[in-house]
């Protein structure tokens, strides 16, 4: 029975990551994660009686600790999700986002290859480290165009710009050690256990609470959608079949602005869960000041994972975000346990 490491594994995609890969596989799951605010084990509550399912809380920057677990574990793969990941954050405070994306990657590579070093040479041409990363470090597109894998970095945010400096290290790590790793870059991720800070659940959340929908700016930038469980199968086929030392882009195929999303979302609501007084959820929309250095658009072209590793994704804009919002429907207590206090879905990430 072959043995994974996930780390971040209580966050969204993460979460979303395990509890698919426990039902499509007979893989074993370590998780490790921190379980910041964001990290929550709410997420993967159903499954603390699973056989083949552990939990660590640990950070990825505990040398030590991860160095402990490779031992224990003898995994053959590393999947790396844990990172700080709210731009809005970042704007705020970069510490945490440059101690954790960058620092703690740093000392999750280190004690890798120490492990990956001392195993014989089929353990070690087996082996697989896997970063998961953003589109976000290519900066941002105009009109036209599409990110690449081979699209110079320019990150414009805090949080880009340290997941950039993660992803530097994944591949020097590759050339200088041979490390076998690979890096994916993925578009907008929306779906099931999202914690509320994000565009979608938020606009969710607040409208069925009669509060205001926050429009940044105009509402004319653009995101390439990508729901999470398009985005777990991805991973799964790079991590099994993608090359060592390459990176893949993962999209969804889905470019809207934010003001269609959140037009779209009202829509949904008004049909699954209509306002009591009867008027559309779009009344609540607000518009708001922009996010300092907000990009513009963001657009995905995963034809390399598309061709080369036989990956399409399922969902589309309609039948994904239909699915989304009536999963919000269904789990009002699990959003309202995962916002402990200390996020009230205020606004974040104003300079002044």
């Amino acid at each position: 029975m072959k043995t994974w490491l996930v780390t971040g594994g209580a966050g969204f995609i993460g979460s979303n990551f395990i509890r698919y890969i426990l039902e499509q596989s007979d893989v074993k799951v370590v998780n490790l994660d921190k379980l910041t605010y964001a990290g929550n084990q709410e997420s993967l509550a159903d499954l603390s009686d699973h056989p083949r399912y552990s939990f660590v809380q640990g950070d990825i920057a505990d040398q030590t600790l991860v160095s402990r677990l490779l031992q224990d574990y003898q995994p053959q793969a590393v999947v790396n999700f844990a990172a700080e990941s709210h731009v809005d954050r970042s704007i705020e405070g970069p510490g945490e986002f440059i101690q954790t994306n960058i620092v703690g990657t740093f000392h999750l590579l280190e004690a890798v290859r120490s492990y990956w070093n001392e195993q014989p040479q089929n353990t070690k041409d087996e082996f697989r480290f896997l970063h998961i990363s953003t589109d976000e470090v290519y900066g941002s597109l105009g009109k036209t165009g599409y990110f690449t894998e081979t699209t110079p970095y320019a990150p414009n945010s805090p949080y880009s710009a340290s997941k950039a400096s993660s992803d530097h290290l994944v591949r020097s790590y590759y050339h200088t050690y041979g490390l076998p790793s690979v890096t994916t870059n993925c578009s907008n991720n929306y779906g099931p256990y999202q914690f509320p800070e994000k565009l979608i659940p938020l606009i969710i959340l607040n409208a069925l609470e009669g509060k205001p929908l926050p429009i940044y700016g105009d509402g004319q930038n653009i995101r390439d959608w990508l729901y999470v469980l398009d985005h777990c199968t991805a991973i799964k086929a790079v991590l099994e079949r993608g090359n060592v030392g390459e990176t893949y882009n993962v999209g969804g195929n889905n470019e809207k602005s934010n003001l269609d999303v959140v037009k779209t979302l009202c829509d949904l609501l008004d049909e699954l869960s209509p306002r009591a007084d009867g008027l559309s959820y779009q009344k609540q929309i607000v518009f708001v000041k922009d996010r300092p250095g907000h990009d513009q658009r963001y657009a995905i072209d995963s034809t390399k994972l598309q061709t080369n590793l036989h990956w399409q994704p399922e969902e589309t804009f309609t039948t994904g975000f239909r699915k989304t919002v009536q999963w919000y429907l269904d789990n009002r207590v699990w959003s309202q346990r995962v916002c402990d206090g200390s996020y009230r879905r205020e606004r974040l990430g104003l300079t002044e």
